[in-house]
């Protein structure tokens, strides 16, 4: 989608851009540039936050910052305009501040050059080139510019302005008529409600109505009215229309003692996407518990390997290899289910997705063709991946198309657990805490170092049979190396 215009006066606006595949919004995380700041082609202007993932946004060509439109933690729909740039050559007013230094109760509109005939902007001599944004095809015709008796609006949901035209083009001082901010869904309750949106004191961010101010609204209305003399016999009474009753928040809240954080971002499609696959794919999960000694000397062996200098050398290294071994040997398990056509796809390749907890929630980045890396590559890959989670760099890219997941929640100290597929996924390993536990090894009661692996497997197309195999065959390695060259 094009994500920036340009209108006669050298202005050009750059919209939110679809930075993953169908995305509709993106939260403004940070602003490297303020207004009057001058940025050149490919410089990152600003750091957004997706459902997927953190991405820097660079700036498609030269100018100087005229306007920030949404201050920082604002959440903004895919194609509404967040900078514009003045690209004429000239510099920002000096009056100009940048939205996220104001934070006012509503975004304000900012003040806008006289009113102009409609023109064609001229094309310009290049067209820059965003990858992932696409090209401006033509340049764009200027919008009429509304009456001063029509609020402008940005987004038509949670952006209304006050309605300043009458005074920007001399005619004199505009009322400042401002539109409730509130979401589509809380205008919706309010109208159930019969609540009057121009009436609620609004507690959300830059003055936002929440669903709580609405519920806060109506709870007088729906209170049950005070105790009073009964009227007189003779009068009828009419009747009382009651109010269909909907839950409110507990009376007994306190900001002190509780804390209410928005589900937004990598959190809010960490939920959605669990859910959905919790309750679309039916999950069996089976454990087993191993001796892998053996595997933790290898461990120590190949940190002294110079092939493996300056490498990411662990046991989750082997257990990532581990379970590429059983994935071959059992490729029956590297599949999709494909609801629409009723197929199971079976893929010939593995996407090795390894589960990262990070400050923003837990993200699924994956190794491309982990099937076809050697263990010195496969350790380079794993060091890279984990590296770039925890600076929450993961782009949206390295997120797509897993075939199977590890997640090791023994980093933790827990034993194991049952986890929840990565949605389009058919099997995820969580790997145990690895423990000195006295073990029976050869006849003898032992101390060694122990370990229990779970996996769960979609049952629609992998039966018991293939994930006992896999999980068996995976565990076979840990307590017996040398498999990995045997069976590779």
């Amino acid at each position: 989608m094009t994500t920036m215009t340009e209108n006669a006066s050298g202005l050009r606006e750059f919209k939110m851009p679809d930075v993953g595949e169908g995305l509709t919004e993106a939260e403004i995380l940070k602003w490297y540039v303020q207004v009057g700041d001058t940025v050149t082609d490919g410089q990152v202007v600003c750091e957004v936050e997706t459902a997927k993932a953190a991405v820097e946004l660079p700036i498609p060509y030269d100018g100087v910052v005229s306007e920030l439109r949404f201050p920082e933690g604002t959440t903004v729909d895919v194609g509404q305009v967040i900078i514009t740039v003045d690209v004429s050559g000239g510099t920002a007013p000096a009056q100009a501040a940048p939205a996220a230094e104001q934070a006012p109760a509503a975004p304000a509109v900012p003040a806008a050059p006289a009113a102009a005939p409609d023109e064609e902007a001229k094309p310009t001599g290049r067209k820059p080139v965003l990858v992932g944004y696409g090209v401006a095809e033509s340049s764009t015709k200027r919008r009429p510019r509304k009456g001063a008796e029509a609020p402008a609006q940005q987004g038509g949901t949670l952006y209304a302005a006050t309605a300043i035209q009458g005074e920007l083009n001399g005619h004199g001082t505009a009322s400042a008529q401002q539109r409730p901010l509130a979401k589509p869904p809380v205008r919706k309750l309010a109208k159930d409600l019969g609540v009057d949106l121009a009436t609620v004191t609004p507690s959300g961010p830059d003055g936002i109505i929440t669903r709580e101010d609405v519920h806060a609204a109506a709870a007088p209305a729906q209170a049950p009215a005070p105790l009073a003399a009964p009227a007189p016999a003779a009068v009828p009474q009419a009747p009382v229309q009651v109010q269909p009753q909907v839950p409110a928040p507990a009376a007994s809240y306190d900001g002190a003692r509780e804390t209410r954080i928005p589900v937004k971002g990598v959190r809010k499609a960490i939920a959605t996407a669990m859910v959905g696959s919790a309750f679309t794919a039916p999950h069996v999960t089976e454990f087993v518990t191993l001796d892998v000694t053996r595997t933790m000397r290898l461990v120590e062996e190949l940190k002294q390997d110079k092939d493996m200098q300056g490498l990411r050398v662990n046991p989750l290294l082997l257990v990532a290899k581990a379970l590429l071994v059983a994935i071959k040997r059992n490729p029956g398990v590297n599949a999709s289910w494909d609801e629409a056509n009723q197929e199971i796809v079976q893929k010939h390749y593995v996407n090795l997705g390894i589960a990262a907890a990070t400050p923003r929630g837990l993200i699924v980045p994956n190794i491309k063709d982990a099937h076809t890396k050697t263990l010195p590559q496969l350790a380079e890959s794993l060091g890279e991946l984990v590296a770039t989670a925890r600076e929450g760099k993961t782009s949206p890219a390295a997120m797509q198309g897993g075939t199977v997941t590890i997640t090791n929640v023994g980093v933790f100290g827990v034993d194991t657990g049952t986890p929840i597929l990565n949605p389009g996924e058919s099997a995820i390993l969580a790997v145990g805490a690895i423990k000195l536990q006295p073990w029976v090894h050869k006849g003898k009661v032992k101390p060694r170092q122990v370990t229990t692996l779970a996996l769960s497997f979609d049952h629609r197309l992998v039966d018991g049979e293939l994930g006992s195999r896999v999980l068996a065959d995976t565990a076979a390695v840990l307590e017996q190396p040398k498999r990995l060259i045997t069976w590779a």
